[in-house]
């Protein structure tokens, strides 16, 4: 009794101090990828949190073209660190290759939700018709930019409503279903 009174919260709080800055993390470089204004100051909070452990990483791990390998690896390393504490707190064993592919699938899901979130966070605010020169407005405009711009080609303009936030959402819902399970499967056959 006494190990799963201390264990649960020290999951949580493991669970939850990793999970933010894993967020920032990849937040930061979805917005490298979208190239958003990193003059805005949630891009600048971003970079500050985050760049002294990529500093670290970078001497070691170069960019591949313009992609910035070295925050997928710090992620996904973190991530893998997370599930493991989380793993032995619990007293279940597995192997590396199965919380490498664990780990992977919950950064990709964490991605698209943060894309869903966006998406959805936008259009609502869209009805309120908010301040421009806020920064997280900024933000979300910059990161749904790009998978908004590709479903405006294919939807018809429908006299003044935009249905392409919808059908974003449909769209990463949807390769949510498709891409994770056989992740997960894969795990499951691995550990077996």
């Amino acid at each position: 009794m006494n190990a799963t009174y201390i264990t649960i919260p020290l999951i949580f709080l493991i669970d939850s101090l990793f999970s933010l800055y894993i967020l920032a993390i990849v937040l930061r470089f979805l917005l490298q990828c979208v190239r958003a204004d990193f003059q805005n100051p949630i891009s600048q909070f971003l970079v500050k949190i985050t760049h002294p452990s990529l500093k670290f990483l970078r001497r070691y791990i170069p960019a591949i073209k313009k992609i910035d390998t070295s925050s997928i690896v710090l992620a996904l390393l973190l991530q893998m660190i997370t599930d493991v504490s989380i793993l032995f707190l619990q007293n279940v064993k597995t192997s590396l290759i199965t919380l490498t592919i664990i780990s992977f699938s919950q950064l990709i899901s964490l991605a698209l939700n943060i894309f869903i979130f966006a998406i959805f966070a936008q259009a609502l605010l869209s009805w309120f018709n908010p301040n421009h020169h806020n920064p997280a407005i900024g933000l979300l405009e910059n990161l749904t930019r790009p998978i908004l711009n590709i479903c405006r080609r294919y939807i018809p303009d429908l006299g003044g409503f935009d249905l392409s936030p919808l059908v974003a959402l449909i769209l990463l819902q949807l390769t949510k279903m498709l891409l994770l399970p056989p992740l997960e499967r894969l795990a499951y056959i691995i550990e077996i």
